[in-house]
């Protein structure tokens, strides 16, 4: 079976490197830009992930992947086309289909024999149906072609073993052939297929998404209450984790989520209640829960610290999430902003994500190799992002090289007892 795969992101080469390295198909790979195939091809992988650049080098030396520009060919020739390309949000919220609509045309006037197009990129409820009837009416050739909807459900930083190790594949298909196909595909990963119809799988995915963000959201916002009657957050949410309906992931305290799911993908399903007349209210209070917390530890120093002009303050972590280098929606960003606007002189860590965070400050804040170097003399210190490094930092060297032992933790990374017994003046979420 010969699988294309249009978009190399983070959907598109895990999803291509995990079929080859299961020995599904052989997989092509492909993406407009020149520059990032030629490194793929030496085996150099356009994000940051871990376990990916072995498997990439590894699959392409066997010749069970390839990347390409020649989408005419890859299409051609595919009994399989997944499309895992970006469906980035519109200023309104809702999803920018852009780059699905250029790669179904493409796809219309290229494919040669019946093919199975699949939709990974997360889309709203009812797209594939206009997916489909857009293929079939611009077709040039007189093939089989149907539309199957495959939501994934892979984490940054986590994004292999997500993929081989799924909790579950969602297929939402319109026919036994359709369905048939897809299961082909995924029967070496050996995990459970749930298998229902387009809108049921689309829908299944910001359900999925939307629910998680809701739980990061409320216990954020009981973080911030148990600041107010003197509970602690982490005792709660151990308490919380026992009860087997509720679980204990996503229970984890904090200034809010990033990256490029959850933001995304709340405003994206509220958007689209809207355009039917219907308020998702609590999807609604996760947004607005997530926007107000990401500012919260500026919130807190500012009742502490007069004005920031021209004091050194260390950034620790940039990145959403530790384990990728993605800063989509980071709560550093409006926080590191907010800053700049106050005139600090910021110095920032993070071990992966700086370059990216480049494309967004430019020369406005100064970057550093080592948590040592970001702290040095600096006045007050911010955590963003729960690194292992910073997690396990000796934290004498807060008070041994700051100028000001001051640190506003957004991840809860230290014991606050231990912190105290040191002297520091440390300030956490919900604790």
């Amino acid at each position: 079976m010969n699988i294309a795969i249009a978009g190399t992101g983070y959907v598109g080469l895990v999803t291509g490197i995990c079929l080859a390295q299961l020995n599904c198909a052989v997989v092509t790979c492909v993406d407009i830009d020149e520059t990032k195939v030629a490194q793929m091809k030496l085996g150099k992988p356009p994000i940051y992930e871990d376990g990916l650049e072995e498997l990439m080098k590894k699959n392409y030396e066997l010749g069970k992947i390839d990347y390409t520009t020649d989408y005419k060919s890859a299409y051609k020739n595919a009994d399989v086309i997944i499309i895992a390309v970006g469906t980035p949000e519109r200023s309104d919220g809702s999803a920018n289909l852009d780059y699905i609509k250029a790669v179904i045309n493409q796809i219309a006037k290229n494919i040669e024999k019946d093919c199975l197009v699949v939709t990974k990129s997360t889309v709203p409820i009812g797209t594939n149906d206009k997916i489909e009837s857009y293929i079939k009416e611009n077709l040039v050739n007189k093939v089989r072609v149907e539309v199957a909807s495959n939501p994934e459900f892979l984490s940054q930083g986590s994004a292999i073993k997500d993929t081989l190790n799924a909790s579950r594949i969602i297929i939402g298909t319109e026919s036994k052939w359709a369905e048939d196909i897809l299961k082909l595909v995924y029967k070496p990963f050996n995990q459970p297929i749930i298998s229902t119809n387009r809108k049921s799988a689309e829908m299944i995915k910001y359900a999925s998404n939307n629910f998680l963000a809701l739980k990061i959201a409320y216990m954020n916002d009981i973080a911030n209450f148990c600041e107010l009657v003197g509970a602690n957050i982490e005792d709660v949410a151990i308490g919380m984790s026992y009860d087997e309906r509720i679980g204990d992931k996503f229970l984890k305290a904090g200034i809010g989520y990033g990256g490029s799911c959850f933001p995304k993908d709340t405003r994206a399903l509220h958007c689209l209640a809207s355009e039917f007349c219907y308020e998702l209210k609590t999807v609604k209070a996760a947004i607005e829960v997530n926007e107000y917390q990401k500012l919260k530890l500026i919130r807190k120093a500012s009742e502490k610290i007069e004005q920031f002009e021209n004091m050194k303050v260390a950034i620790l972590g940039l990145t959403f999430k530790p384990g990728t280098d993605d800063m989509r929606h980071a709560p550093s960003i409006s926080n590191i902003n907010s800053l700049i606007e106050r005139g600090a002189n910021i110095f920032a860590y993070d071990p992966v994500g700086i370059e990216n965070a480049k494309k967004i400050f430019e020369d406005k804040i100064n970057y550093t190799m080592s948590i040592d170097e970001a702290i040095s003399e600096a006045e007050v210190c911010f955590i963003m992002t729960e690194w292992e490094d910073i997690v396990n930092y000796d934290i004498k060297k807060y008070k041994k090289l700051m100028k000001k032992p001051i640190i506003y933790d957004g991840r809860n990374c230290y014991e606050v007892s231990k912190m105290k017994n040191l002297d520091i003046e440390y300030y956490s979420i919900g604790r």
